[in-house]
């Protein structure tokens, strides 16, 4: 990870929904340590049954050795959706991706342009739908909603225009299934659009179905910022209130929103339409850098934990290097317009928080642009959707992984391309450790429940050793290093023992910290269930 850690994450078989998941986890008990970024080293964080990740240094006191965090990067897989149809184009993107219980469900926005930023004479921008039963195969069905061409065969389900008095940019739209507990039937699902002047800002649209909006509000719900990226919302399930996350720059104002670095803006709310909390986000050691989107939101097995995918942006201007990359005529025809089209390049970057206002962001990259070939390395490629989802592995028999949809093609030719790159569960950032050894001790935890789970991958030759250690730091009797079954394998839950003991019930309650001794393996997230 970064320098500052070191001192211190047949179907279908998909039975984790993600967003039914991330509620069922909620009946585990999240103590208030879970809304601050940093606690009080003096006091013992209570965990319960929660799944901990090394995502972020919250729960490493030390680490020793040669163990080191070390970041992770989804593995590219097929490109899973091409934006051919006439209503779309290559300026497709800003996909919202969520499972529903049977159905996996995508929104995107659908557009056309060439070497210009505005709004081109080819088609309005549209929101469009698309769905699977797999997250790999996906079809656009046809709605019959909206009209296009004098046709409505089409899977359009919101337009841009002069709609409810709002002029309305269909093209940045963020979608979601809300959680909420209460929540009414005709609000199931949930929308961000933005609007334009006379009535600037985002606007919440509301669906029994997903697939028929109405408009929740005659006003914006949120007017300060600039809002030209993917502004987004969603219910947090254990804070009991929603977060807005959305586009701002950091010398903005309302007069001119557009002056200074691109950020990001969050606040909260209890109703959906009424925001307060306002703040920009932070970062924990990390630089200010332009990040285009954001794609926060809470992870579905552990969802005191805010992950965030943004798009990193960055202009290098004209070089070597620069003219080396594919499709210069392209570049170059972008560039006639403004010199940025043709010389800025995005990748997508990996941020998590404690309190969905300070993050910890790694500085190198999460998806990279990849091996250059057509269709990459260009301003707007390498966006990674909201959010990920659980698939069924590519590797048969292997456990479910993590499906992330990420955007090729942009601002080429007639279509877009929106490629599947997988991780493993909880995959993010691992503690590794090679042949020579390493070790991380946990802060002191209080935990609930019997056993102690793990997700790891070793090598054949390598293990984790688990010690427990008491309030003073000193091994429990009976879970010492030499008493713990050495661990070895593959495995996303693997109970660990002692001397073939697994039940640790009689410690539930009381205060300890967890030494893991590593060798050739690698430690991604721990649960004590």
């Amino acid at each position: 990870m970064k320098n500052k850690i070191m001192i211190l994450a047949g179907a279908l078989l998909v039975v984790f929904c993600l967003e039914m998941n991330a509620q069922n986890n909620v009946a585990a008990t999240y103590s208030p340590d879970i809304f601050s970024q940093k606690e009080n080293a003096e006091t013992p964080i209570r965990i319960d049954s929660r799944l901990e990740l090394f995502i972020d240094n919250f729960i490493i006191e030390d680490i020793k050795g040669e163990a080191e965090v070390k970041l992770h990067h989804p593995v590219p897989q097929e490109i899973v959706m091409v934006h051919d149809e006439p209503w779309e184009g290559s300026g497709s993107g800003y996909h919202s991706v969520f499972f529903d219980g049977e159905l996996y469900r995508m929104y995107y926005k659908a557009w056309q342009h060439e070497a210009s930023s505005d709004m081109s004479s080819f088609h309005p921008l549209f929101c469009a739908y698309a769905e699977s039963k797999d997250g790999i195969h996906w079809t656009k069905p046809n709605l019959r909603l909206h009209e296009f061409d004098g046709s409505k065969n089409n899977n359009i389900v919101f337009i841009s225009g002069e709609i409810n008095g709002f002029n309305l940019n269909a093209g940045h739209p963020a979608v979601f299934k809300d959680q909420r507990p209460e929540v009414p039937k005709d609000e199931l699902y949930k929308a961000i659009l933005i609007s334009g002047k006379p009535k600037r800002g985002l606007v919440a649209y509301k669906s029994p179905n997903g697939i028929n909006w109405t408009l929740m509000s005659k006003e914006p719900i949120i007017t300060d910022g600039a809002f030209d990226s993917q502004n987004l919302a969603f219910w947090d399930p254990i804070r009991n209130e929603y977060r807005a996350y959305w586009r701002y720059f950091s010398k903005g104002d309302e007069k001119n929103p557009y002056q200074g670095v691109r950020g990001i803006r969050t606040a909260t709310s209890k109703d959906f339409i009424n925001w307060d909390n306002y703040a920009d986000v932070d970062y924990i050691d990390s630089p200010e850098e332009q990040l285009y989107t954001n794609q926060v939101k809470s992870y579905y097995r552990a969802p005191h934990i805010f992950i965030g995918f943004p798009a990193r942006y960055i202009d290098r201007g004209w070089s070597e290097s620069m003219r080396e990359l594919p499709e210069l005529k392209e570049r170059e025809k972008r560039a006639e317009k403004s010199q940025r089209y043709g010389t800025a390049i995005t990748e997508t970057l990996l941020m998590s928080s404690r309190n969905g206002v300070t993050f910890d962001r790694w500085n190198e990259a999460f998806i990279r642009p990849g091996i250059e070939r057509k269709g990459t390395w260009t301003y707007g490629d390498a966006y990674a959707a909201w959010h990920l989802v659980e698939t069924e592995s590519t590797t048969p028999g292997a456990p479910n992984e993590l499906s992330m949809y990420v955007t090729e093609n942009y601002w080429k030719g007639k279509a877009s391309a929106l490629r599947r790159y997988t991780l493993r569960i909880d995959g993010f950032a691992s503690v590794y450790a090679p042949m020579n050894g390493g070790e991380v001790i946990t802060k002191p935890i209080i935990f609930g429940g019997k056993n102690l789970n793990i997700n790891f991958s070793s090598s054949a030759a390598g293990e984790i050793l688990v010690e427990l250690l008491d309030e003073n730091g000193a091994p429990i009797s009976g879970y010492s290093l030499a008493d713990c079954d050495p661990v070895f394998g593959d495995d996303i839950d693997r109970r660990v023992g002692w001397n073939g003991f697994k039940d640790l019930s009689h410690l539930a309650g009381k205060t300890i910290q967890l030494r893991f001794k590593i060798k050739d393996a690698d430690l991604y997230s721990f649960q004590f269930k």
